[in-house]
């Protein structure tokens, strides 16, 4: 469920009269993670590595509130659920996007993310779960190494994004750089910080 809320109401009243207007209110954080954890898991159990990925982050940001509240146009809207988008190729060799809702149980994630990110990519249209949920926007450039990706401000889209590329090997362990995008007025930088921490722990976590 999504609904209106003033801005004076909540903990982003300041940053809503501060960054609302601004020409680029958009920030972002680069960080390398330690991905070998999921690497071990998505052998192990024959689980996709951006599924593992995607459900790690829905994760990390279920625990910060202020991934709940979005800026959309002027208003402020809260929402009661996440979910995370993925990018699909269809059967036509263009892609879709997919909103996979957040859950705390892998075995049910991943089940919804096979399920529709099949039905996406055969019926060539997007699944869209913005008017319930806040969604977290995510694109993985697999066929590349990148160091990282600054997303553009729209206006339109401004849910928190996050971009990767290939992982890489060093040693014994593997590295995943990513971007992390948001809208200043849905968060500071020690929100960011805090859910970049959190998704680094449910990495590890995960099994």
């Amino acid at each position: 469920m999504a609904k209106e809320i003033k801005p004076q109401d909540t903990s982003r009243a300041a940053a809503y009269e501060l960054w609302m207007k601004a020409p680029n209110p958009m920030v972002t954080f680069f960080k390398t993670l330690d991905v070998t954890n999921l690497i071990k898991t998505s052998r192990k159990k024959r689980l996709k590595f951006n599924m593992l990925l995607d459900f790690c982050i829905g994760k990390a940001a279920a625990s910060v509130k202020e991934f709940y509240i979005l800026p959309v146009g002027d208003k402020l809207i809260q929402y009661d659920t996440l979910a995370v988008n993925t990018i699909v190729k269809n059967k036509t060799g263009e892609v879709n996007s997919c909103d996979i809702s957040q859950s705390d149980l892998l075995e049910k994630f991943n089940e919804e993310y096979l399920k529709y990110t099949v039905l996406v990519a055969e019926n060539c249209a997007d699944r869209d779960l913005s008017a319930e949920s806040m969604v977290i926007g995510t694109s993985a450039i697999i066929d590349t190494e990148i160091d990282g990706a600054v997303g553009m401000n729209s206006g339109i889209f401004n849910n928190p994004f996050i971009i990767w590329g290939k992982y890489r090997k060093k040693l014994f362990r593997y590295y995943l750089p990513i971007s992390f995008q948001f809208h200043h007025t849905q968060m500071d930088g020690a929100h960011a910080g805090r859910f970049l921490k959190n998704l680094q722990n449910e990495i590890n976590q995960v099994q």
